[in-house]
């Protein structure tokens, strides 16, 4: 890396905050360029970082002057050069006391500029002369012209008497070294992908015929050889005898046994990992381990996996091994208890369940774990298999998620039989380190580790990166508790199919998101009518939002079933066979449809217009429904009502809420008591009362008592009089007036209720007739089935217990089981796999629920050998299912490997769900199948797309996507400007822009991302705005799967805008050196290993050790092979006019540096071959080349220049004799020394850790995993990269170090 001569100055302690009126005279008032906070600047301060948010920044220009003006101390005499900050902004110096901290913030190695907007300082690279600033976004630009004038410009301040002492000048500064920062930043990203896999073949073992098809490995993992195999098999002989196993199944054996005499730390036996993928035969390497364990007398075995159907299978691989003698018990068939007792009998073999059967428990309370653990008892020292156990992963989940009860389940099985034989058993078992929580038996963290817990062993992989994952597996394989190999995928063939939208599809799609967006808006008038308590608010936009995701998933999937069919027919044509992928089978809208209107119908159920019928009959808000007046409710029943009924009951039978006032003493309780009984006895016994009208006295019993007001009348002063005192109840006529008003008003009340419910219930009902009126498309697997020929014609492997069939008449759908009377719902899959595989269907139709486990690769022990073509309808959520489902076509002994269509939709927004499977493809391969850089071209073999594949391309939900999207976010609602130009817009045309923006808004105010939108008024009218919640920014999963719901054209504008910042950011951290490019090949044109390894660090148990290993890498190319390249070039017809030697146009120290510039066939771009360093991984465009070089049209200067270069850099880095790391510099020099930490890596990970933090480079800092290959013998190393200046740290902080002989 460049490294600047001078130190930046350091800014002076931060000033404190000051009102607008507090400014002292000759301060600097000044807005921070981070909180927008004012601050005061004292006098002669230039540099300052923000009290508030720390933000490290200087006076912009216009301040500096004034500054210098009102700052009384006089300068020095004049410098003979000028601190780099100020230089740039080429002013006189300021000379000020220097603290002697550094700058907070300040990276040395950099150029510090400010910002042309925001001003803050950014640390800029030597020689980047575009990037955009991290605080604004906004584009900027150097020019370096100017900056190397400012460098150079003369400066001469008078000097002042009284004047401190002067600091004396630094040294003069280098010049920028452009060439120099592109190598740099090249050697820092890494040298391109080797061969991702090798061929594998057991290293230490030669038992066992070969494999009957070809095996591969991870080339990182190749280059770690197991420890020696010192366990002796009992079965030996009679697998050498049938051959049932072959010789990798045999090694997996051998090292699972060995593995399981060794015994961890806390006392538990260790355990064993098998990561094989789907075809390497895990079932049979199973089945021969039980059968190993046997014959030692350990007769009992727990096989956890997870379908039911699956133990057929168990019994086969049984069988094959020559096991036929121990039984296979289902445990979905036996009753919950004890299995030994007289009544179950089971007492040895195999008890076979699932995940689920691990988690149930009996209506009694007795669980299915505490029948097991009776089973085993506490001394069980036989297999416990969790085969497919990534079924138990997020036993540690993200934050705000909670753990499944199924990897509680399998830990605490494992807690309660400490001495059971433990086998971790499947292709996608730690699809990222999270999901590894379970598998406590392995040792890689708790007593004796490094890691205290599971946690701290996550968080250093985290830091570590993919890379680390790789080590991890390497780590694991290295001590005898792992093997992971696949099956190649050679033959293979793997393409992504785009299947667009048709012209109707497109219309019914923009259709469905206006219907979607009204409807929302109809809610949202619908609930503000309504109490706030009904319905929960919350609660009605958590279904919306999910029906609206699945909707549109639905609406995608139907958009490929033309493509599906098509490709399906043409498959068909050529004497192929079909297998489809899908993951929902509509069975619930099916269902629900059939019970509605029965079971025969006009046509299939179409599974998005039941979806959206379903939501909105039990989900639109209605107000209450009133009740209505009874005949009962006139003034005189009401009356009868109130005086009969019961002090705390109302009329209509509700018991009124009486506030219970407890006494404060039991002293004012007695008193109370007192009173009123003194009340009861002065009502009784005062047989005189007052008339309210004429106020005169009178006995009770001569007076009317008014029920309702409790009054006293006498019968001649009512108007009209009453003649007859009257023997029941009596209202006065006031009351009665009253009560009559009451009545009244409630029947107006009651109808204007009624008249807003019936409003609500008709437009329900409009609403639920447009949605019955919609052309929606069928459900996509009934379509597919019957477009392909039916249930005669398509097996189907689903979860589904019924179908609509279509009448023989072709008219109308009859539903019907899938079943018939020969055959059980369970068996039916099975069946209908065999009708596959014995050419009796060509077609299958497969979901996870159905498929699991299930092999439908061209076998050749099958009739049908027609070569498989895989088209996946609908991509699975995760990886772990997707690779799942890949395999179930690709396996051992096939005649064919199957041709793989993986489709997609033109829209953008359905990417999402391809999101969430690159998200775990891409840390897939560290444990399963390889690095993540194997999928950059889909003409690599398909394999390189299990472990990472093109899909990475499609990885949103990352760090760089969260920071992109609030990038975009901002940038639309125009509180920053956007880094990009938005899809079809130009900068030429700012109202095209303008335009973009609004509908963008108004897109994102219709999908729910912008709340509280307001049109404005006066100046901006017409304008929308809003706010978008702190917590919808970062969500990149919200807004791919809100995306969805908009018409295709806006949708896929978004999804456009959204990446193209992404592909920026990307951009700027690759040339920042801070992104996690994975595992790096070292490649140079001679490799060998310096000095023999060194062995630091011994695992105590497996005898694996870790080995520093220092290369010598010459990188150069000399005259000689240039000329070669260039003739070849040229001989070939390949060459263009601009091929040939260039010099650059400047100098750098006195020199200038020569290259070979050949135009690439693939990209257009022209390939860059230096001769210290060989070809550069980045290509250049002609425009570029032609600005930073010039073609030699004399070869004699070329050579001259060439060989001067390539003599030179085998002793000197590109940045001079001066440069500051001096020897450990490696920036450019031809021959370079690498040093390499390969072996066990996980024991002494701290070390390393704490060794990289001190280094001055940043690129250093990072823990970086290499792989490298010595040109002389082929060994090939992996592990992690030391730099020269941190080898001896690493080996003083390790215990000891000791040479091992050759």
């Amino acid at each position: 890396m460049t490294q600047s001569p001078v130190q930046p100055p350091p800014p002076l302690p931060p000033p404190p905050h000051s009102a607008a009126g507090n400014v002292s005279r000759g301060d600097v008032q000044v807005r921070c360029a981070g909180c927008r906070v004012i601050l005061r600047v004292k006098t002669g301060v230039v540099e300052f970082s923000c009290p508030t948010c720390q933000l490290p920044q200087m006076l912009p220009p216009e301040l500096l002057s004034r500054s210098r003006q009102q700052f009384s101390q006089p300068p020095p005499p004049p410098p003979q050069s000028i601190p780099p900050i100020q230089q740039q902004l080429k002013s006189p110096p300021i000379n000020l006391p220097r603290p002697p901290v550094p700058a907070h913030g300040i990276d040395p190695t950099k150029m510090q500029l400010p910002c042309a907007n925001c001003q803050a300082i950014l640390n800029v690279p030597h020689g980047l002369t575009r990037f955009s600033c991290p605080q604004c976004h906004v584009e900027l630009a150097v020019d370096v012209s100017k900056l190397n004038r400012s460098l150079t410009a003369p400066q001469s301040t008078p000097p002042i008497s009284g004047a401190a002492p002067p600091v004396p000048p630094p040294p003069p500064p280098e010049e920028v070294n452009e060439e120099a920062i592109e190598v740099e930043r090249e050697e820092d990203e890494g040298g391109t992908a080797g061969e991702t896999f090798m061929d594998y073949r057991p290293p230490k073992l030669s038992i066992g015929p070969p494999h009957p098809d070809p095996i591969v490995e991870t080339s990182s993992l190749s280059a770690v050889q197991p420890p020696e195999p010192t366990y002796d098999l009992r079965i030996k002989e009679e697998l050498e005898r049938t051959k049932a196993l072959s010789c990798l199944q045999i090694e997996t054996l051998v090292y699972a046994c060995q593995r399981h005499l060794q015994h961890l730390a806390d006392g538990t036996r260790a355990g064993f990992f098998v990561g094989d993928g789907a075809g390497v035969g895990k079932g049979r390497t199973i089945a021969g381990l039980i059968w190993e364990n046997w014959k030692h007398g350990r007769r009992k075995a727990l096989w956890i996996s997870i379908g039911s159907d699956l133990k057929y299978d168990a019994r086969r691989d049984l069988d094959d091994v020559g096991a036929s003698s121990v039984g296979v018990n289902p445990l979905n068939k036996l009753p919950y208890s004890k299995l030994d007792s007289k009544n179950v009998g089971v007492k040895d073999g195999v008890v076979f369940l699932t995940y689920n059967s691990l988690i149930a428990s009996s209506e009694k309370g007795r669980s299915r774990l505490q029948q097991l653990v009776q089973w085993c008892g506490p001394e069980f020292d036989g297999l416990l298999i969790f085969d497919e156990c990534h079924k138990a992963k997020n036993l540690v989940p993200e934050a705000g998620s909670q753990p499944t009860r199924i990897g509680q389940a399998v830990v605490d099985i494992q807690d309660k039989i400490p001495q059971a034989r433990v086998l971790y058993c499947s292709a996608t078992g730690a699809s990222e380190p999270r999901n590894m929580g379970y598998m406590v038996r392995l040792g890689l963290w708790g007593a004796g580790t490094s890691f205290s817990d599971f946690n701290k062993f996550l968080g250093a992989l985290d830091k570590g990166g993919v890379g680390a994952l790789e080590l991890v597996a390497m780590d694991m394989k290295a001590r005898g508790m792992y093997v992971c190999r696949t099956l190649s995928y050679k033959g293979a063939e793997f393409e992504i199919v785009e299947a667009r939208l048709e012209a109707g599809m497109e219309a019914m799609y923009n259709k469905s998101a206006e219907f979607w967006a009204e409807l929302r808006i109809e809610l949202l008038s619908a609930s503000a009518f309504l109490p706030n308590e009904k319905p929960n608010p919350s609660q009605l936009w958590r279904l919306y939002w999910s029906s609206h995701q699945r909707f549109f998933r639905h609406l995608c999937m139907s958009a490929k079933v033309p493509v599906t069919v098509r490709l399906a027919k043409k498959a068909l044509s050529t004497n192929k066979c079909v297998v489809i992928g899908l993951q929902s089978t509509g069975e619930a809208r099916t269902e629900e449809a059939v019970t509605k209107y029965g079971l025969e119908l006009d046509d299939f159920v179409s599974g998005p217009r039941e979806l959206l019928l379903k939501f909105v009959e039990e989900n639109y808000p209605l107000p209450e429904e009133p009740e209505p007046l009874s005949e009962d409710d006139n003034p005189k029943e009401l009356h009868r009502k109130r005086h009969s009924a019961s002090p705390g009951v109302s009329i209509r039978g509700r018991v009124r809420k009486m506030a219970k006032r407890k006494p404060e003493s039991d002293d004012e309780s007695d008193l109370q008591s007192e009173a009123e009984s003194a009340d009861d006895s002065n009502d009784s016994d005062d047989e005189f009362q007052i008339c309210q009208i004429c106020s005169g006295e009178d006995e009770r019993k001569k007076l009317l008592h008014c029920s309702e007001c409790d009054k006293l009348f006498h019968p001649d002063c009512v108007i009209p009089p009453v003649t007859d005192l009257p023997s029941e109840a009596w209202v006065c006529y006031s009351c009665k007036e009253k009560t009559e008003e009451y009545i009244q008003a409630r029947r107006i009340y009651i109808a204007d209720m009624q008249k807003r419910y019936d409003a609500a219930l008709e437009r329900k009902s409009k609403i639920i007739d447009i949605i019955r009126s919609l052309n929606l498309p069928n459900n996509p697997l009934d379509d597919i089935v019957d477009q392909l020929g039916g249930p005669d014609k398509v097996a189907e492997i689903t979860g589904r217990r019924g179908m609509l069939v279509r009448a023989s008449n072709g008219k109308g759908v009859t539903y019907q089981a899938r079943n018939t009377k020969d055959i059980t719902m369970e068996m039916v899959n099975m069946h209908e796999k065999q009708q596959f595989m014995d050419g009796k269907k060509f077609v299958a139709i497969i979901s996870e629920a159905g498929s699991a486990g299930v092999s439908l690769q061209a076998d050749r022990r099958a009739a049908n050998q027609r070569r498989r073509v895989h088209l996946t309808l609908e991509l699975p959520w995760s990886a772990d299912r997707a690779i799942q489902q890949f395999g179930r076509t690709h396996r051992s002994n096939q005649t064919s490997a199957p041709e793989y269509r993986l489709l997609f939709t033109n829209l953008g927004g359905e990417r999402r769900f391809a999101s969430i499977v690159a998200k775990r493809l891409e840390t897939l391969g560290a444990l399963t199948q390889g690095d993540r850089r194997k999928v950059m071209l889909l003409s690599k073999p398909f394999l390189s797309c299990l472990a990472g594949p093109s899909l990475s391309a499609y990885n949103y939900d990352s760090n760089f996507g969260k920071k992109s999207l609030m990038v975009m976010y901002r940038g639309i609602m125009e509180q920053e400007k956007l880094p990009v130009v938005p899809p079809g817009c130009s900068t030429d045309e700012p109202e095209t822009i303008k335009e973009f923006l609004t509908k963008a808004r108004a897109a994102l105010i219709a999908v729910g991302i912008v709340r509280d939108s307001v049109l404005a008024n006066g100046k901006d009218v017409g304008k929308l705005s809003g706010r978008i919640i702190d917590s919808d920014m970062h969500d990149v999963g919200r807004f791919l799967n809100r995306l969805l719901g908009l018409p295709p054209d806006i949708q896929n504008r978004l999804f456009e805008l959204f990446t193209s910042i992404l592909d920026v950011l990307v951009h700027n951290a690759r040339i920042e050196g801070s992104f996690d490019s994975g595992i790096v090949d070292m490649k140079a044109n001679s490799v060998e290993l310096l000095t023999p390894p060194k062995t630091v660090h011994v695992d105590h148990m497996s005898g694996a050790s870790t080995m520093l290993f220092t290369f010598t890498l010459d990188r150069g190319v000399t005259w000689e092979s240039a000329s070669s390249m260039l003739e070849g070039k040229r001989r070939d017809g390949l060459g263009s006019a601009s091929d040939g030697f260039y010099e650059s146009k400047r100098e750098w120290l006195g020199r200038r540096h020569f290259i070979l510039a050949f135009e690439s066939a693939a990209s257009g771009l022209f390939k860059i071959v230096r001769p210290a360093v060989g070809e550069s991984i980045r290509e250049m465009s002609l425009s570029e080349l032609k600005t930073k070089y010039r073609k030699l049209s004399s070869l004699e200067k070329a050579r001259n220049g060439w060989e001067d270069e390539y003599e030179v850099s085998s002793k000197q880095c590109m940045h001079g004799r001066k440069c500051k790391l001096g020897e450990y510099c490696t920036v450019g020099r031809r021959i370079q020394e690498v040093n390499v930490v390969g072996g066990l890596i996980l024991p002494i990970w701290g070390t390393i850790e704490k060794a990289l933090s001190k280094q001055a480079r940043h690129s250093h800092k990072r823990i970086r995993v290499i792989r490298i290959e010595t040109t002389t013998d082929n060994q090939r190393i992996v592990g992690l990269s030391i730099p020269n200046a941190a080898v001896e740290t690493v080996l003083q902080d390790l215990a000891w170090v000791q040479e091992i002989d050759d």
